[in-house]
């Protein structure tokens, strides 16, 4: 993916065709060492190809894959999930927590 990200920087900034020295060039720049064989493979796919229009190839796929959830069945009761089996105990009810004191003020300013 980094080598794909700066074979891309590289042709935002106008070189269309960069090379491996050039992509390494971007890489080292920002501390990042390039991988010889993945770079050779970047290269080979895309030599020869425009990638404005590999992008919106690709941008017309992903329109047709799925994005949202439908939603989702409920959660399962825990009595069914725990194998049925004999009334369900009560809930236990919690005591009400006590409201927690403003720590706005404190008697002092932080810049005064």
């Amino acid at each position: 993916m980094k080598h794909l990200a700066a074979y891309l920087l590289l042709g935002l900034g106008g070189n269309t065709s960069p090379s491996a020295k050039d992509i390494k060039g971007v890489l080292d720049s920002v501390g990042i060492e390039a991988d010889e064989d993945r770079l050779k493979q970047l290269l080979s796919e895309l030599k020869g190809k425009d990638i404005q229009q590999l992008i919106s190839e690709g941008t017309s796929k992903l329109a047709s894959v799925p994005s949202g959830g439908g939603g989702g069945g409920g959660a399962a009761p825990t009595a069914a999930a725990a194998g049925g089996g004999g009334a369900a105990a009560p809930a236990e009810e919690k005591p009400p927590e006590p409201e927690e004191e403003s720590d706005e003020d404190m008697g002092f300013g932080l810049f005064e």
